[in-house]
């Protein structure tokens, strides 16, 4: 065909509105398309019990966005891949995510010890990284890391003091105590600290040596391997050293299954901490639980509530998990952390307009992030920590509260001292 005659025919066309959806391949049908958000979770395997907390959560939040519009004006897609509670397949299905499924955004999996390793393709490809349960805080030196697991980065500091000066404001305090930690990155972080200083994180602490420092004798540091299911010979030497708190760096379903090889012992702890347990199970646990505590960063009542989204999240979360089959349908720390990990990921894309990566992190390090658990303001001084926001939380009466600091306890709850 002739240039003329080529020119005569598409100036018809634009005459008639018809031209140019073919000749614009960058427009046509782009707005269409999903944004995609990559991840994993541990959908099988010794995390699991927990990532359904965090799988539930993500089905409920992308179903909002796009019940109120998707986001940029895109329906979203969650594209998670199981991992199988092993770090290395978490760091080969986060490779895969970005160079074959092409995704626009990551959202952090389950665990730390998947974490640290995911982190680390993400940092190749300079993606943004939110993140929502990762406690080896030493280890983030990436500057577009985002936790929301707010727990400061000495947290091997911070989160043993807050533990036992809650318990020794008690009439009757703990003079002794016993440690049972799993060997996961996290909880032997927690437990016996770090060699050597860091920038502004500090060499030492732990769990161990913040007990002596308290003043408390230590009659018990055993550890044990993750996926460990017979806890018979700890309750035995649990139950010779006999402390007057039982403090387990566990996770999952660690707590009940120690709990019952106790009891078969036919031992009850006095005072009893758990670090990272399923709260479902812990409370499935029955009188065997009565008065264990945990740490927290939200729970199903006030002052959480009055958080950014938060009775959206108690709303949604409740709504899922009851239709998913869990036995423990409020929303809690994991629940929180996760929700809070997808308003981080929104905010910076609401917040610069675009799926830039450099640019959604610039947004993030510069402006105060609201969400369930509080206001969120990134430090790179800090490794992208901000302040330790933990609070202390026990069983009573069959439910998970807040019982400290006073401030953030719930319906007038305090701890509840020795069970015997």
């Amino acid at each position: 065909m002739k240039a003329t005659s080529l020119r005569r025919w598409l100036a018809l066309f634009a005459g008639l509105g018809l031209v140019f959806a073919a000749c614009s391949p960058g427009e046509s049908g782009e707005a269409e398309e999903p944004i995609r958000i990559g991840g994993t979770l541990s959908l099988t395997g010794p995390l699991a019990p927990t990532a359904q907390i965090h799988d539930i959560v993500a089905k409920a939040y992308v179903k909002m966005l796009n019940e109120q519009g998707g986001l940029l004006g895109r329906r979203v897609e969650w594209v998670v891949l199981d991992d199988k509670s092993e770090p290395e397949q978490s760091a080969a299905l986060y490779e895969r995510l970005v160079t074959q499924e092409n995704v626009d955004l990551l959202m952090g999996p389950y665990g730390t010890a998947n974490i640290t390793a995911a982190m680390a393709v993400a940092e190749r490809y300079g993606y943004v990284f939110p993140h929502h349960t990762a406690s080896l805080t030493y280890a983030y030196t990436y500057e577009r890391h985002f936790p929301t697991w707010f727990v400061g980065l000495n947290t091997h500091y911070t989160t043993p003091e807050k533990i036992f000066d809650s318990y020794l404001t008690l009439d009757d305090p703990p003079k002794t105590v016993g440690f049972v930690i799993n060997r996961f990155p996290g909880t032997d972080f927690l437990a016996h600290g770090q060699d050597e200083q860091r920038g502004a994180l500090r060499a030492g602490g732990g769990a161990v040596e913040v007990a002596k420092q308290k003043g408390l004798h230590v009659v018990l540091d055993v550890a044990f391997d993750i996926g460990t299911t017979d806890f018979a010979p700890i309750a035995s030497r649990i139950k010779n050293a006999d402390p007057d708190l039982l403090y387990v760096g566990g996770l999952g379903e660690d707590g009940p299954n120690l709990l019952a090889a106790m009891k078969q012992q036919g031992y009850q702890p006095r005072n009893h901490f758990y670090q990272w347990p399923s709260p479902g199970p812990m409370l499935a646990a029955g009188e065997l639980a009565d008065g264990a505590t945990s740490v927290t960063i939200f729970e199903s009542h006030e002052p959480y509530l009055s958080n950014e989204g938060a009775q959206e999240l108690v709303d949604r979360y409740s709504a899922a998990a009851k239709a998913g089959g869990l036995s423990y349908t409020k929303p809690e720390t994991q629940a929180g952390a996760s929700w809070a990990a997808w308003q981080v990921l929104v905010a910076g894309v609401e917040g610069c307009q675009c799926l830039d990566q450099e640019k959604i992190a610039d947004y993030l390090l510069n402006n105060t992030v609201k969400t369930v658990q509080g206001d969120f303001d990134f430090r790179p001084e800090e490794q992208n920590y901000g302040g330790d926001i933990q609070t202390i939380k026990q069983i009573q009466d069959g439910e998970w509260y807040v019982v400290w600091p006073e401030e953030s306890a719930g319906e007038g709850r305090k701890l509840e001292g020795p069970l015997r």
